[in-house]
């Protein structure tokens, strides 16, 4: 029996095609589309267009350092205003900017000798065109390319990641503070345990990511602008009685940024990879984090605040999902992978070098855009949370058998003491408590017949699963 191919139309033929040329061009990515609010503030530093303004800006400063200290035979000082006209192409770099360079690119096919030429044919204007051979002098693509990125990357993480992550890690901080004296049942292994103060947990979460944020604080951004092979070759073949080394230190250090002496073509990036190693560090401590306040969440211990008109689900109207969380778990990760593979990839190099540290470096934004988005998640969902403590409470309450900790203890102090009848403390408790539920009046009639001396035995009959936190409370201070 013939049988009839069933094909479905597509239904959008011209939609796809309408998609793929659309103008302004429609965003592959997330974060260049749905989020693009959120990472803004990343393009000013780590997108294609920022790396080629700061090749203009190294390029730019690299001609003036050597003309104000007449590094070269002949070379005189430059006027005021010619160095602010130089220093104007920078701070003019625009979208036209942008689009000249790329037509120059077609040309070069070479992203930083477009560089050169951009910034020599505004040099005429300026009165400068005798030294048009002065721009890019004694440099190798690297020496420009790597303090555009340390630059960037600089500016990306002073400027923008870290006072994001200070803000969240104070706002974690806060809660702290505020939740210092609520007691908490904890949950070992899942299973219920010695109680805690909520305030003591956040405070623990507080502490480990404020030190990744201070290993970070103290990265040091290096560079370097010593030729092909970081020998300064062709400098001391051209110039050789000036002392290149410090000519380049100078440089390297009126840009903010740390002197690397030893390099090869390239500055190594061992700087980057230690610091997308603390960042990646400080994103897991943050997923933990996530993963923790999504199963408070989930238990009740936080109640979510509803966002007015917000939808939970889009059949369940009750619901209130932790969706700041869970989004935010996606994104670090997301950073972290990329993170991982720039730390790995950029601390190699064949010989004295190669290029998949271009393509690498060119994914940083992308990693530390997914970073700041999972920041900025957290704090919105860390806004929307009311501590829940009449859950807390009772689920203190329904757990006497936390205490048997306490009483075991108390035992094994008391024998030291010399009181008689103290004999194997853990398993006795082991015996009363172990998967038995136990309240307060099972454990009272216990403790009271031990034949504890009467202080001991006022302390025990006293305790509860809410007073058993130690000093919890006060350890927050050391945030």
């Amino acid at each position: 029996m013939p049988t009839t191919k069933n094909t479905l139309p597509d239904p959008l033929p011209s939609g796809r095609a309408a998609l793929a040329a659309a103008e302004p061009p429609v965003a592959l990515g997330p974060l260049d589309g749905r989020y693009q609010p959120v990472v803004a503030p990343l393009v000013d530093h780590l997108s294609e267009a920022a790396l080629n303004r700061n090749r203009v800006h190294v390029e730019v400063e690299w001609f003036i350092h050597l003309a104000e200290r007449s590094v070269l035979p002949g070379l005189a000082p430059l006027t005021g205003e010619q160095a602010a006209g130089l220093r104007r192409i920078v701070t003019d770099f625009d979208t036209d900017s942008v689009a000249e360079l790329a037509e120059i690119e077609a040309v070069t096919v070479h992203d930083v000798k477009a560089v050169e030429y951009f910034i020599g044919r505004r040099l005429p204007g300026l009165g400068l065109e005798h030294l048009v051979p002065l721009v890019h002098f004694g440099c190798t693509s690297e020496d420009i390319n790597n303090l555009a990125w340390a630059l960037g990357v600089k500016d990306a993480t002073t400027d923008v990641w870290l006072p994001e992550a200070r803000a969240l890690v104070a706002e974690v901080a806060a809660l702290a503070g505020a939740a210092a004296g609520t007691p908490m049942l904890s949950r070992t292994h899942g299973q219920p345990a010695t109680p805690t103060t909520l305030g003591k947990e956040m405070a623990v979460v507080a502490h480990r990511l404020g030190r990744q944020l201070a290993r970070i604080e103290r990265t040091e951004y290096l560079g370097k602008i010593n030729g092909a092979t970081g020998t300064y070759a062709a400098h001391y073949a051209a110039v050789p009685q000036a002392d290149w080394t410090e000519v380049s230190r100078g440089f390297v250090e009126g840009l903010g940024l740390d002197w690397n002496p030893l390099t090869t073509q390239i500055e190594s990036h061992d700087w980057q990879a230690e610091l997308y190693a603390d960042m990646a560090r400080f994103n897991r401590i943050l997923h933990n984090f996530c993963t923790d306040v999504w199963s408070y969440i989930s238990i009740g211990y936080f109640q979510q605040v509803p966002v007015e008109g917000a939808t939970g689900s889009s059949t369940m109207p009750h619901k209130v999902n932790p969706i700041r969380f869970e989004n935010a778990e996606a994104n670090l990760e997301l950073s972290d992978a990329l993170l991982d593979v720039l730390g790995a990839t950029l601390v190699t190099s064949r010989w004295q070098r190669d290029l998949t540290d271009s393509s690498s470096q060119r994914n940083i934004g992308v990693a530390f855009g997914h970073s700041l988005l999972a920041v900025s998640n957290v704090r919105k969902g860390l806004s929307r949370l009311d501590v829940a403590e009449d859950v807390l409470a009772a689920d203190l309450d329904a757990n006497w058998e936390v205490l048997a900790e306490a009483i075991q203890m108390v035992m094994r102090a008391e024998a030291v003491a010399g009181v008689e009848g103290m004999d194997n403390p853990y398993e006795r408790l082991k015996e009363l408590t172990r998967g038995h539920r136990v309240d307060a009046a099972r454990l009272q009639e216990f403790v009271a017949g031990l034949g504890l001396s009467a202080e001991a035995e006022r302390r025990l009959s006293g305790l509860t699963p809410a007073t058993y936190t130690g000093i919890a409370e006060d350890l927050v201070r050391y945030l």
